[in-house]
């Protein structure tokens, strides 16, 4: 399914009646176990060189860490337009995500992909649940990614630490280093990944959801910070990060690291954290 009919899909719960439609996904209130598959799965190297030029990677015969979450993708999309799908897809959050990685995939190995969703759960700001997805190899479990999005309204229990404690509960001192980000950067990540998220793709489309510009991924911003840390990261790792605040395109951002941690800040108003991480061996 292309990414504009897999969009269109997305938005068809925010046209009047259209949800009372058994196939269009928002009418629950409680998550079902979705789940989607795929075998066999190949990494076409042209593919992959253009997705590391995106996102600052070196080419390697070991792939990215969020190499296969685009990979993993589309099925992300099926499950969130599936009629059984308890929330609309266009709005919802992406809060954080974790990628563990057991070993390195190589480019030249074949993937069994699963994606399936978690029970919801509360949250300060509404209700949270979780896409999980796993890449095997003969059997084998060699990455999982978890993607925690939040659905707005109705929040209730312990939500994330807000903004102004980030700084606090993890300090990154690190020398800073200034990324310029051009305005068609969501067009050009979104050409890689296959996430064309009309917030991302242009300033016009972006307002129709309430943003001034179009705003960088969080999965590119997540990237970029791995290729920066890319020769110091071990064979085997977790790489946790939080969404903060969104990145207006263009922009200038400030990256810092130092001991697994990370931080991109807001070059004009270094107080504004867009995106924390950790890396833990």
């Amino acid at each position: 399914m292309s990414s504009v009919v897999t969009y269109a899909r997305a938005a068809l719960p925010l046209v009047p009646g259209a949800s009372l439609l058994p196939f269009v996904a928002g009418r629950g209130k409680e998550m079902p176990a979705l789940e989607r598959s795929a075998s066999g799965v190949r990494v076409d190297p042209a593919a992959l060189a253009a997705y590391d030029r995106v996102c600052g990677f070196t080419l390697r015969d070991a792939l990215p860490a969020t190499y296969l979450h685009v990979r993993a993708f589309p099925m992300h999309m099926e499950l969130m337009t599936d009629g059984r799908f308890p929330f609309p897809a266009v709005g919802l959050v992406h809060l954080s995500n974790r990628i563990v990685v057991h070993r390195p995939a190589r480019v030249g190995e074949t993937f069994d992909l699963v994606v399936r969703t978690t029970p919801i759960e509360p949250h300060a700001k509404g209700r949270t649940f979780a896409l999980v997805s796993t890449a095997s190899v003969d059997g084998e479990v060699v990455w999982e990614d978890y993607s925690t999005m939040l659905r707005r309204g109705g929040g209730g229990g312990s939500g994330e630490p807000r903004q102004s404690d980030a700084a606090e509960q993890h300090p990154v001192a690190g020398a800073p280093v200034d990324w310029k980000l051009p305005g068609d950067l969501g067009r050009r990540y979104g050409s890689v990944s296959g996430d064309r998220n009309p917030i991302h793709m242009h300033a016009l489309s972006a307002r129709l959801f309430g943003f001034p510009q179009a705003i960088a991924h969080g999965m590119w911003t997540k990237a970029r910070c791995l290729a920066a840390l890319e020769s110091s990261l071990p064979d085997s790792y977790t790489v946790d990060v939080s969404f903060r605040k969104p990145i207006l395109l263009p922009g200038r951002v400030t990256f810092e690291h130092q001991d697994g941690q990370f931080t991109v800040r807001s070059a004009k108003r270094p107080e504004i954290i867009h995106l924390e991480g950790t890396v833990t061996p």
